[in-house]
């Protein structure tokens, strides 16, 4: 008995022969082709039109379709709700450093941004022509977007040593097929899609362009959300250690675009590393809101006499994978927490996950604070909490193998 993906595959392969040679002379468009990755139907005149009969893809839809309802029920919508109620005038710019293809919580987070600027050491791999692929092609692409994206539907990270091996699997790679059903299920039109480079003065380089040697490689999607408004995603595949920031004008482009907000989630505690710190003074220096859960910059780093504090949720300190990075003042800090409804992180469950919002204190033509500033513009009406006296953590060595362990 031939098992249900074979059949799959084998009606597939008699659908795109039954499909008219004028039809598959067609070009595929990119959001027809995010559409159907994300088990979405695509334009009734695609040449992928004719697939979405085919019994493997209806199954693939049908999957998501329950997988992204239950996300936008138990997390997605609540924080827009907080984001909402929380940013009052985020800026257009928003930085996502560690996020991998994570453009699902960039957008859930920062709605409003028309920049996103999303980095990790995965490459954006292509999507090729879909009709194209060999026979079973379809089916096995379908199957390897499901695996990769089943940690980050279920937990809101992404498990990297996993999804390195989905994420090279086939003729469809790397983290652009990711982010074609990330941007199709959050109601995106994708308008154009190009390769780009940046050299090391940080200019940056269109399709063939040559960038030289230590160019850092990615793609930019421009987009629409259902306003009609255009956005630009990139994202750049870089190594964000002190070395690897050094040889490249990765932060020179993104300084091009600042200020901006930032999110850091899941980010393996990297930012308490002192291999990271030309990052993490990146973010200090160039963000006016950060959002973070206590993977992200410890509180030592940050000058509470230029920031605010806005703790969210509860802190329970890190799960095993990270020991040594429990924070004191950390913990002292979200005693006056508020509460909220998401889980988010490692500690994923509702009422387990933390979330600090920081916003920076706007300063005069000098660059002091402002004294006679009550209210950071950047978020609506709170009140902000003030760590005791943070202390420098210890340092501690990042996770053995891979600084990519978990996302």
């Amino acid at each position: 008995m031939l098992h249900f993906r074979q059949m799959a595959a084998i009606a597939a392969t008699l659908f795109l022969a039954a499909a008219s040679p004028a039809r598959a002379a067609e070009t595929v468009t990119a959001n027809d082709t995010a559409r159907f990755l994300a088990g979405m139907a695509p334009s009734a005149d695609s040449p992928l039109a004719p697939l979405t009969r085919d019994p493997s893809w209806q199954h693939h839809a049908k999957f998501f379709d329950a997988a992204f309802a239950q996300l936008e029920q138990r997390q997605l919508s609540k924080i827009r709700a907080w984001a909402a109620a929380n940013l009052a005038a985020p800026k257009p710019t928003m930085y996502y450093m560690f996020s991998g293809p994570d453009f699902l919580y960039a957008d859930a987070f920062y709605s409003k941004a028309t920049t996103y600027v999303l980095s990790a050491l995965e490459p954006p791999g292509s999507v090729p022509d879909l009709t194209k692929l060999a026979r079973g092609g379809i089916d096995a692409a379908l199957y390897n977007v499901e695996r990769s994206l089943s940690s980050i539907l279920s937990f809101s990270f992404f498990i990297t040593k996993q999804m390195k091996v989905d994420l090279h699997a086939g003729q469809i790679s790397g983290t652009l097929p990711i982010l074609y059903v990330f941007l199709a299920r959050s109601g995106k039109t994708i308008r154009d899609v190009n390769p780009v480079a940046i050299d090391d003065h940080g200019t940056l380089h269109l399709g063939s362009d040559n960038p030289g040697p230590n160019a850092a490689h990615g793609v930019r999607i421009t987009f629409a959300g259902g306003d009609g408004v255009e956005k630009t995603l990139y994202y750049f595949s870089t190594d964000l250690s002190n070395p690897g920031v050094k040889v490249t004008g990765f932060m020179k482009f993104c300084a091009t675009l600042a200020p901006g907000n930032s999110l850091i989630k899941s980010a393996s505690y990297l930012l308490h590393s002192g291999n990271f710190s030309t990052i993490r003074d990146f973010i200090l220096a160039n963000s006016a809101t950060i959002i973070q859960d206590d993977s992200g910059i410890p509180l030592a780093y940050y000058n509470p006499k230029k920031w605010r504090f806005y703790p969210f949720g509860r802190y329970a300190g890190p799960i095993s994978e990270f020991p040594g990075r429990y924070q004191e003042e950390y913990a002292e800090l979200f005693r006056r927490a508020q509460p909220m409804d998401f889980g988010i992180g490692y500690r994923w469950r509702t009422y387990e996950s933390n979330l600090l919002l920081s916003v920076k204190l706007p300063t005069d033509d000098t660059g002091n604070v402002e004294t006679t500033a009550t209210a950071a513009p950047e978020v609506a009406p709170l009140k902000p909490a003030r760590p005791k006296k943070p202390r420098p953590p210890a340092p501690v060595p990042p996770p053995r193998n891979s600084f990519w362990f978990w996302r």
